[in-house]
């Protein structure tokens, strides 16, 4: 358990981290500013670090801070305008890549496979979508995150890291739908904030794993 003394920078900086986290969303896909998202974002990015401080320690715990700032950011990009920037998608694989190149050298490989896989998984899907549908229905940012989260985790966790996204996709789904009084077939739903939770979740207590 950390003390307060090797916390408390992360908690002074966490608010400011929020807002940025806003700011950076509404420069990147635009829209106008939202005074309540912005105190809502403050307060999430101290409960990121609160929570990152609960389960990791020294240098991780920062990464954990820098991971979970930056996940917000990009959920809030895409709940604005169903958009994950590449401004935030590239940079986080490439911190991934240096995370585990200075805390796990010994699995860089995977997670150099995991970002290549996890990005090759989700453009085949939204190529096969496309051309079977006539129309975009999952974007390249989704593949980009999900190769951010090779990056992080390594190539073993990424089904874990999808099936969490989707399952909590599909509650938020079903639980729109019966507040609606209808579930629409076509209606669209930004999935970057759930693969974000499945990263978050799958860093901090590790990949779900599967009996085959």
């Amino acid at each position: 358990m950390n003390g307060i003394s090797e916390i408390w920078p992360a908690l002074l900086l966490a608010p400011a981290a929020g807002l940025a986290a806003a700011v950076v969303a509404e420069k990147l896909v635009g829209g106008e500013r939202q005074p309540v998202a912005l105190g809502l974002l403050a307060l999430a990015a101290l409960g990121v670090a609160l929570w990152a401080a609960g389960e990791t320690a020294g240098t991780v715990l920062w990464a954990s801070c820098g991971l979970g700032w930056t996940l917000l950011a990009l959920a809030e990009a895409d709940r604005r305008a169903m958009l994950l920037p590449d401004a935030l998608t590239l940079p986080l694989v490439a911190a991934g890549l240096g995370v585990a190149w200075g805390l796990f050298p010994d699995r860089l490989l995977d997670h150099a496979i995991g970002a290549i896989v996890g990005y090759g998984a989700l453009a085949g899907i939204a190529w096969l979508y496309a051309r079977t549908r006539g129309r975009e229905g999952w974007g390249l940012g989704d593949a980009k995150l999900l190769a951010a989260a090779g990056a992080w985790l390594g190539w073993q966790a990424l089904a874990g890291v999808v099936v969490v996204g989707a399952a909590a996709a599909l509650a938020v789904t079903v639980a729109r739908g019966v507040l609606r009084g209808h579930l629409g077939g076509t209606d669209a739903i930004a999935f970057g904030p759930f693969l974000a939770l499945g990263l978050w979740l799958s860093w901090l207590y590790g990949p779900v794993t599967f009996a085959w």
